[in-house]
């Protein structure tokens, strides 16, 4: 059963006792800081210097099934709020955009994510993604691009799904290569050029 790897941190036999210790130590703390206090001991970092506490909370709950450490119960609700989270309807002007892009001021991307413009984000993707809109895991960037002061099209990016077989081969990564560069590589979570606007070559 042990060593175990799980989010790239091999468990041993070993650590097995010394993460039940922290887990006891922070007991009624919850699960959230706990993760962030092994984090912090293991010098567990993501490449923007954030620590890896959700990756640390996926590891405990894997060895929670197992079997081989025992977690206190969750302090909030399993089901994730925000994820599943009513998304407010933000009303815009829906007048037909039809033109060529030569007639029409530049595209401006901005960035939305923990701004007052986020709330238009994520109900224009509710609205008009055939997908809808879900809180991403992780981290994520969101974007609206704007002719004027009109929004146009929404652009959604996720970090890199850890395995994905066709993309490794297409590269040309090995599971170490893969390991240490794939922070480089981002997801397009969504893309979004709202139906009422129609301006060849936008996307």
């Amino acid at each position: 059963m042990l060593p175990i790897t799980i989010r790239k941190r091999t468990i041993t036999a070993d650590d097995i006792v010394p993460i039940q210790a922290t887990v006891n130590e922070h007991w009624s703390r919850g699960r959230k800081h706990i993760s962030r206090i092994l984090c912090q001991q293991w010098k567990w970092f993501q490449p923007n210097g954030r620590l890896k506490d959700m990756a640390c909370r996926e590891l405990l709950l894997t060895l929670s099934r197992m079997g081989l450490i025992t977690l206190p119960p969750r302090i909030n609700n399993a089901n994730n709020e925000k994820r599943n989270r009513c998304i407010p309807v933000v009303k815009i002007d829906q007048i037909p955009l039809q033109d060529k892009m030569d007639n029409l001021a530049p595209v401006e991307l901005k960035p939305v994510r923990n701004t007052k413009l986020e709330p238009l984000y994520n109900s224009l993707i509710q609205q008009h993604h055939y997908l809808g809109y879900r809180q991403i895991v992780g981290n994520h960037l969101k974007y609206i691009a704007f002719i004027g002061n009109r929004p146009v099209a929404c652009l959604g990016w996720g970090s890199a799904a850890w395995k994905v077989k066709s993309r490794d081969t297409l590269i040309g990564w090995d599971a170490k290569t893969r390991a240490n560069n794939l922070h480089l590589v981002a997801n397009n979570t969504r893309f979004l050029i709202l139906p009422w606007v129609s301006v060849k070559c936008l996307a």
